[in-house]
């Protein structure tokens, strides 16, 4: 059994301001939404506990996938709306069952593009460029070749200039934060577009396991929804 929750965050709130500037605090409070021996038990099954915030013009929510049902009245205490709006919890198995083959879904991502050894013998040449070592072009050809390993491939839309990737990165960023006597450095990069479904099953696993790296760190969790 796997969930999706949102939880709204007040950005006014010093807990929430905490949480934006560390991941390693995010992380904290999200895993302490769970009894230890719940999460011990669920992952060994088919899914991890993933985290993203989203910030749009007017709202911030924290959205979680989980193997075990939540409990966020801490998050919502310190960081939400504790007088009028608590966090809304479902079950993501009605979702995950209905994924077929060529199903196009609005999708969201925010993940931790890096240069491995992969990377430097890809077709397309990675290029120096700020915040992260990797350029926008080089960050949404890094989502290309993860696509197809985790069931869908990029949607596409015609233009003038002949059929383009529906799919692009709106937000870039670059975050350092202390764990213990360390300095963490954090970059990534938030994608959002149009995708289809190419191998329900993989896509399955891509969105309870997360993509790419730095999953503790509110990286990898990949969202739907349907299009409008």
């Amino acid at each position: 059994m796997m969930f999706l929750s949102r939880v709204p965050l007040n950005p006014a709130r010093v807990g929430t301001k905490k949480v934006l500037a560390s991941p390693q605090v995010g992380h904290a409070a999200v895993m302490a939404a769970f009894p230890p021996e719940h999460i011990t038990a669920a992952e060994n099954g088919s899914g991890r506990v993933l985290w993203r915030i989203d910030r749009r013009e007017t709202a911030i929510d924290l959205y979680v996938v989980s193997p075990a049902e939540p409990d966020f009245t801490h998050i919502v205490e310190q960081a939400g709306w504790p007088t009028t709006t608590a966090w809304a919890t479902r079950k993501y198995s009605p979702l995950l069952d209905t994924l077929a083959d060529e199903q196009q879904w609005h999708f969201r991502l925010t993940a931790n593009p890096i240069r491995s050894a992969m990377d430097r013998t890809a077709d397309v040449p990675l290029t120096r460029g700020k915040p992260s070592g990797l350029t926008p072009a080089d960050q949404m050809s890094w989502l290309h070749r993860r696509s197809d390993d985790n069931g869908f491939r990029l949607g596409v839309c015609r233009s003038p200039q002949g059929e383009v990737p529906d799919a692009t990165i709106i937000d870039r960023s670059t975050l350092r934060f202390r764990r213990g006597p360390a300095t963490i450095t954090l970059s990534t990069a938030t994608y959002e577009g149009i995708l289809e479904v190419t191998d329900p099953q993989k896509l399955r696993s891509a969105l309870t396991n997360g993509i790419g790296r730095a999953k503790g760190y509110g990286c990898g969790l990949l969202t739907l929804a349907p299009l409008t």
